[in-house]
């Protein structure tokens, strides 16, 4: 484990591959799953102020939830806010395209029709951030997933580490000087330096 900033970061995120292959999951992190995707205080107010500007990109059916449920759900086992999902457990959020999901959010923000590009959490996937409120610290993990096989095996063909992969999510959430000091660490580590 490394400690850049006040976050810990798990080593995995060096020492794992990882380049999303929606060609071979369709996006399966989108639907599967016991909860939606987790979201950050700031984002709850957000979902709301922009939802009028996602309707057009929503499919029916996540309309349909979204409107009558809420724009985020609250979800007892993480203890936390998420995205809410549709009785078959998809993402209320999720659109297909050729059979791929896709985040209705993200289209919104690719079309101009919002400056939103999607939750935090869903932009860092496969990393996801633990938090310890009583302490006062995140950390970062790999959340290691067998749907995800796939992109682990092409991140080892290409030979790009998790962190990097993320690495324009971690630069939205911590900013640019933690992911320098988080590429000053990767250095460390591939040298043996703790």
């Amino acid at each position: 484990m490394y400690m850049v900033q006040d976050v810990l970061v798990s080593d995995e995120l060096f020492e794992r591959r990882f380049v999303c292959n929606l060609s071979a999951c369709k996006g399966a992190c989108c639907w599967e799953g016991d909860w939606g995707a987790p979201l950050e205080t700031e984002e709850l107010h957000i979902l709301d102020a922009v939802f009028d500007a996602l309707r057009p990109f929503l499919n029916p059916e996540g309309r349909a939830v979204l409107e009558s449920k809420g724009r985020y759900a609250w979800f007892e086992e993480p203890k936390d806010y998420g995205t809410p999902l549709l009785e078959d457990g998809r993402c209320a959020y999720l659109t297909l395209e050729e059979g791929i999901a896709q985040c209705a959010i993200e289209k919104a923000w690719e079309a101009g029709a919002i400056d939103f590009r999607k939750p935090v959490s869903c932009h860092l996937y496969p990393v996801r951030v633990r938090r310890n409120r009583k302490a006062g610290f995140e950390a970062l993990n790999f959340d290691e997933w067998d749907i995800c096989s796939p992109a682990c095996r092409l991140g080892e063909e290409l030979k790009v580490p998790v962190f990097r992969f993320v690495r324009e999510a971690l630069i939205r959430k911590y900013g640019a000087d933690f992911y320098e000091e988080l590429e000053a660490a990767y250095h460390q580590h591939l040298n043996g330096e703790k």
